[in-house]
């Protein structure tokens, strides 16, 4: 946003749509996964899923959905590291490691991304890969820290402010609940088909890391208002498994046309029904 400040770009429409484009690019990004881990048909039916989520109202409205490019990049870049010749491997799994730094200046989830990449390389047994990825994230966060901002210590702010400022005021329970609610509402019914068959997909590692990064976030206390778009890095890989077989080594099930038009129905009243700022 200070970029585009600098360059003279300050209309908020022509703002609104530059992020959203650029928010956008997930969808190629996480298809592109998909289809590595688990196949090109695969990766087609889950298409309309990706296009018609829920979640896509708070996409225009968010700079999270840059995060989301960012960490769907990084994860694409450590899937060809992990496929690739021995001298481009290296070369790939730097680039995944430095999207992860950048994105963790932009978000303090972020890095929880970073756990995905871990798993596909401990799955396709290039464990070693891990060091060239971690040497590629401290790249952008030490480079902020000679510029003069330290990522650690902006986060022990960002707690201590939310501590002082939000926590005392919101109840631990009853906001993680809402936050619940709101995962579901932002993911659709997808989510429900995707836990069902979690256990049924090679694309597991997506949904460790994006369901790590959740699960902590609320047993953290962390969940208490605007996960709607703080967890939008998170919400495409939580319903990966949507087009898993019901049986390991099964028959792929169709294209999940009926769960993709209720999810988009429910954003329609979502956005309909809710009184939003924007």
């Amino acid at each position: 946003m200070w970029l585009a400040d600098r360059i003279g770009v300050d209309n908020h429409v022509v703002l609104g749509f530059l992020i959203t484009a650029l928010s956008a690019l997930t969808i190629p990004l996480v298809l592109s996964a998909v289809r590595d881990s688990v196949g090109e048909a695969a990766a087609r039916r889950y298409l309309p899923v990706l296009v018609l989520a829920p979640y896509a109202i708070w996409v225009a409205v968010s700079l999270d959905g840059l995060v989301a490019t960012l960490g769907a990049a990084a994860i694409v870049c450590g899937l060809r590291a992990s496929r690739t010749k021995v001298r481009k491997k290296a070369v790939w799994a730097l680039a995944a490691g430095l999207l992860v730094g950048v994105a963790a200046l932009f978000s303090y989830s972020a890095p929880w991304l970073g756990l995905s990449i871990v798993c596909v390389y401990f799955a396709r047994r290039r464990a070693f890969l891990n060091i060239v990825t971690g040497i590629g994230a401290l790249v952008p966060v030490l480079g902020a820290q000679l510029l003069g901002f330290g990522w650690a210590d902006g986060l022990v702010a960002a707690e201590t402010d939310y501590a002082s400022r939000v926590a005392p005021y919101r109840s631990v329970l009853w906001w993680s609940a809402i936050s619940v609610v709101v995962l579901l509402l932002a993911t659709g019914p997808a989510i429900v088909a995707s836990a069902r068959k979690l256990r049924n997909t090679a694309a597991w590692p997506f949904l460790v890391g994006a369901g790590a990064a959740v699960v902590f976030s609320i047993a953290a206390g962390l969940a208490r208002g605007g996960v709607e778009h703080a967890w939008l890095p998170f919400f495409p890989w939580l319903t990966v498994a949507v087009v898993a077989p019901e049986k390991p080594a099964g028959e792929l099930p169709p294209t999940p046309l009926l769960l993709t038009a209720v999810g988009a129905a429910l954003a329609v009243v979502v956005e309909a029904v809710l009184i939003t700022p924007w």
